[in-house]
């Protein structure tokens, strides 16, 4: 199952013709692992990903374990590590997975890796007992 938070959604959303498109599914509990396809679109250097673009990858990837749980809740704080230049024309891997919970808090791990390596780490707190406000 391919999880989304709607169509135009710039991380998961299949029509979104500029965002990522990305294919994340549930992987156990509470992790998420899928791909995207790095675009021209997304470069920063020549030929190489821009930086934000990996933290927006990373940031969609970590909610996206909560979304699989049915929990929409905003991010609070994100902490990325880019670790290696990404080359344009491939498809990236994530994954995320939670690492703690304590009240409405979750922090969130995950990463971004290459045919090679890990190109770019990332950690987020989201708050979940702001989602009332958020509906309401």
């Amino acid at each position: 199952m391919t999880l989304t938070h709607h169509e135009l959604c710039f991380g998961c959303g299949s029509a979104n013709l500029f965002g990522l498109q990305m294919e994340l599914e549930p992987d156990g509990d509470d992790r998420v692992s899928g791909r995207f396809f790095l675009k021209q679109d997304h470069q920063g250097p020549p030929g190489h990903a821009h930086g934000g673009i990996l933290a927006s990858a990373l940031d969609e990837a970590m909610a996206m374990v909560l979304w699989a749980e049915g929990i929409l809740a905003p991010t609070r704080r994100l902490e990325v590590d880019l670790l290696a230049p990404a080359p344009v024309g491939v498809f990236l891997q994530l994954e995320a997975q939670i690492e703690s919970r304590a009240g409405g808090k979750t922090w969130v791990r995950g990463s971004v890796r290459d045919e090679e390596r890990v190109v770019a780490e990332g950690r987020a707190l989201f708050v979940t007992q702001i989602v009332d406000t958020l509906k309401g």
